[in-house]
Order: structure tokens, then sequence, then C-alpha cells
């Protein structure tokens, strides 16, 4: 026990301070997608780079899309880029509340270069006002509805020392009927349909549903067939999407805290 308490006191406090500060990723961080500002249109990769059909359009088209619900963010599509006109940025606040948010839209200007159209409210607005108030509590029930388990990992990284949500009022719980809402990881298999469908309705009212994760926010490289219903979009109204393969720790805190201004716009 002495030596525990010595190793704890020489470690000092290791928990990070986001999202009272930006967060920091690794050198080899590698985040979403982003069209290089004054790139030739042509140079775009084409949409047979993406493994899970993010892109559509290309070139001999006038418009351009990637879509970061579906991006595993492989990056592939920056290394098939030959003039760099794709790369890869660094942003680990990219949850949305809707699917329309996450998708990057390119069109080609009189000049014949790719200019990225006006998005939508960016996250970094949102993150601002977070920082200043973090809202309240908020007791999630995780339903794994047919993941890799790479989110789950995630998911249980927030618990650790590092990461620490609890600090931030957040918490899992075991039980749907003491939950504010659930987070769902993994496409929806056919087999728990169900399950997710009933989960949901023992969440008291007012609810809320975050998809974590590529697979949960589009269905990713599992897309909706006989065996898959697709995203949790397909089967249950979703109120935060956070995209990534999987997500950061600190990206799934920004989603969990979007939710709790959705929760809070719902009781009013």
């Amino acid at each position: 026990m002495l030596k525990a308490i010595l190793q704890s006191l020489r470690t000092g406090v290791v928990t990070i301070h986001y999202p009272a500060q930006p967060a920091q990723p690794p050198a080899r961080f590698r985040g979403a997608p982003q069209v290089r500002p004054g790139s030739p249109f042509d140079t775009l990769p084409p949409a047979s780079v993406c493994p899970s059909g993010a892109i559509t359009g290309g070139p001999g088209e006038s418009r351009y899309a990637i879509d970061l619900a579906r991006c595993l963010f492989c990056g592939r599509c920056a290394e098939g880029s030959p003039e760099a006109a794709i790369e890869i940025g660094r942003t680990v606040e990219l949850a949305a509340r809707s699917r329309a948010r996450l998708v990057i839209q390119v069109e080609r200007d009189a000049d014949g270069r790719a200019a990225e159209l006006p998005a939508l409210p960016s996250g970094e607005q949102v993150a601002e006002r977070i920082r200043r108030t973090l809202g309240r509590s908020l007791q999630l029930r995780h339903l794994d509805s047919g993941s890799c388990n790479a989110c789950d990992w995630e998911l249980t990284a927030l618990l650790n020392p590092v990461y620490d949500v609890r600090r931030l009022g957040i918490d899992f719980v075991a039980s749907p009927r003491h939950a504010d809402g659930v987070i769902v990881t993994g496409s929806v298999t056919r087999n728990l349909e169900t399950a997710v469908r009933r989960t949901y309705e023992a969440v008291p009212e007012p609810r809320v549903v975050i998809a974590v994760g590529a697979c949960a926010a589009s269905g990713g490289i599992v897309p909706r067939s006989y065996a898959s219903a697709g995203g949790v979009g397909e089967v249950l109204p979703v109120d935060v999407f956070i995209p990534g393969c999987p997500p950061r720790p600190e990206a799934i805190i920004f989603g969990i805290l979007l939710a709790v201004g959705r929760l809070d716009e719902r009781r009013r």
C-alpha cells in the first residue's frame, strides 16, 4: 500500500485538462481529410480510392463531397491525391447533431480550382461555449449493436485516470432505466435490431442517442444488407454523430457534451 502511494506521488496528476483546454492529439494522430484551399479541382482523388464510399464526385464533374460519417480516416484519399489536393487534418472536435454537418461540399470555381462551399456552423464555436460552461451531468447506457470493439475500447478509456470522464458529471450505467440516453457503437446487426429498439424504449424521456464511430454514424464498411440495418440512424433517432474509426476519447467527450445541450433543449 505504501509503495502504491509513493508511486502515485511520483507520477503526479495525469488527467488531461480537456475540454477546459483544447485537445492536444499526439504527433502521429490522423484526423479527418480536408481539401487544401486553391487546389486544382481535377487533382482531387476519384471516389474509387475510398474503401467505405465516403467520396462522391470527382474529375469530369462540378461537385465533390466527402461524408465524414462514412470516412474511416484511413488517409487513402490523401495518398491518392497527386498534388496534395487532400490533406489530413488534426481536429478531434468533429461531432455534429446531423449527418448534413459532416459532409464536406466542394465545387469547381471559374478558375478550375476546388472551392469548399460554406459549411454549417462549425464545432469550434460550440467547443468554445462548452469550455466556458460544461453543462449538467449525463448518465449513459452503452449499447454495442455490432461493433469490432475498437470504439468500445475508446469508451473504456474515458473511465481511466487520463481522461476521467466522471469529473465532468458523465458516467455509464448498467440499466437503461437509470440512463438519460444510449451511446451506441457499431452497425446495427439484424439479430440485435430488436434489442436496440427495446433498450432505447426503456430509457425514460427525455432521452438522447449518441452514435460513436463511422459504423454507428452511417454503417461505415458494413452498410445496409440482409445482415445489417446499417447505421444507428436507420433504427433510432440519433441526436449526435461522432465520426472516426475509432474516434479519439476527446472526440467522444466533445460529442457527449453536445448531447448534454441537446438534452437541455428537449427539457425546455
